[in-house]
């Protein structure tokens, strides 16, 4: 694909509605926005299923105004240079406060008790005697003290683990692919689990803060939650099919699990007594929604207009200052000598770098070229059909950008 941005005006197509904050980051001299653009530049999504959607070839980049994707198509993307920007942090806050939420509503019996109490009648005095009769049913545990298991320490999982020790829990958590930045920044009270099975091993009460993944899915099957402690709680505030449904009311059954607290509602857990399953409120909150649109919009704009990448699911991230007014981005897949057939096209047709940046993440490869003079269409076309090169674009500095 080769793109040349020189002063375009950029359409860009909400598939949902995305908070007019985050909207109002795109200057309204350069970008249209709308829900019926048929040839969109870049799309913004949060619960859109793109997965059999027809994206048009003019997209350059897709947002999700939230942290997980997988309602939308990665791979395709990526096999035709797309990067996939997203939101991740953005809605841990919400998300936190729902956690410790679902682990208040778990040890005092909340839901049961609200239950108890709205099925009661007469007159005040009938009630008072009820309920003194009642209560007993509904008394429940207090987290201090108790010990919290999370997997997962990204930005939701370190939230948690953070106001579950202001809480006085204790806190043990598990993640094998925590980056330097995450473990500087979490809580030095947490204390390292060797694997799963350790930490459920030694949990009251478990959070699970993964991606969805092959590597995730049935994370927590029917053989884990034999593992873990008896009379334990699990709390599924990330996605789904993280966790074995069959295997949580199997262990319910045998009291290895007292509680599953989720945000997503199955036929199989409807009516379980000890199931509490909301209606995936995780980031349902104003700031949240506000946060996530800010957040992708500014990243799709930057991207749009000087190629910088930040946050995406599919790409390394790349960002380099602008030095020059000439740039051009190239998406690539990561094979030997791609740098070489590049500079050397540019210096055949006396074309001298300015400024280069590359990085790889995976099988993909993204590298920014700052260029002390304008680089002819031809010259686009020409790099453009190097084998392995997935996307170019033409970005020359904008009077407006």
């Amino acid at each position: 694909m080769v793109n040349k941005t020189a002063a375009k005006t950029f359409q860009i197509l909400a598939l949902n509605k995305i908070a007019s904050v985050g909207l109002n980051r795109f200057p309204a001299e350069r970008y249209v926005t709308g829900t019926e653009i048929a040839e969109p530049d870049a799309i913004l999504v949060r619960s859109h299923n793109m997965l059999e959607m027809h994206i048009p070839n003019t997209v350059l980049a897709i947002a999700r105004a939230g942290a997980g994707t997988n309602n939308v198509p990665v791979k395709k993307m990526s096999e035709r240079g797309v990067p996939v920007f997203n939101a991740p942090g953005a809605n841990a806050n919400a998300v936190k406060e729902l956690v410790i939420t679902g682990m208040l509503l778990a040890s005092r019996n909340i839901v049961p008790a609200l239950h108890f109490t709205a099925s009661l009648k007469g007159d005040d005095a009938t009630l008072h005697k009820l309920v003194e009769d009642g209560k007993k049913h509904y008394a429940g545990t207090e987290l201090r003290g108790r010990t919290l298991g999370v997997i997962g320490l990204g930005a939701i999982g370190r939230l948690v683990a953070d106001a579950a020790i202001g809480l006085g829990m204790n806190v043990i958590g598990f993640d094998p692919e925590i980056t330097v930045d995450a473990a500087w920044s979490l809580p030095s009270q947490v204390k390292k689990a060797h694997s799963v099975e350790d930490l459920l091993k030694h949990s009251d009460f478990v959070s699970l803060h993964v991606p969805l993944l092959d590597a995730t899915r049935n994370l927590i099957n029917a053989q884990r939650v034999q593992a873990m402690k008896a009379g334990s709680v699990l709390l599924n505030f990330s996605r789904d099919a993280i966790v074995d449904n069959d295997a949580v009311l199997a262990g319910m059954e045998s009291k290895h699990l007292r509680s599953y607290i989720c945000d997503f509602p199955a036929q199989k857990l409807q009516g379980q007594p000890n199931v509490v399953a909301l209606p995936h409120l995780g980031a349902s909150t104003q700031e949240a929604e506000d946060n996530c649109a800010v957040m992708v919009a500014e990243q799709l704009r930057d991207y749009l207009e000087h190629g910088n990448i930040v946050n995406t699911v599919n790409f390394p991230n790349v960002s380099m200052p602008r030095e020059s007014g000439f740039r051009m981005a190239i998406a690539n897949s990561n094979v030997p000598n791609m740098l070489g057939q590049i500079s050397t096209t540019l210096a055949a047709a006396g074309i001298n770098i300015h400024n280069m940046m590359n990085k790889s993440r995976g099988e993909m490869a993204y590298t920014l070229v700052d260029t002390d003079s304008a680089i002819p269409a031809k010259l686009i076309a020409q790099i453009a059909a190097i084998p392995g090169v997935l996307m170019v674009r033409d970005l020359p500095l904008s009077k407006t950008a």
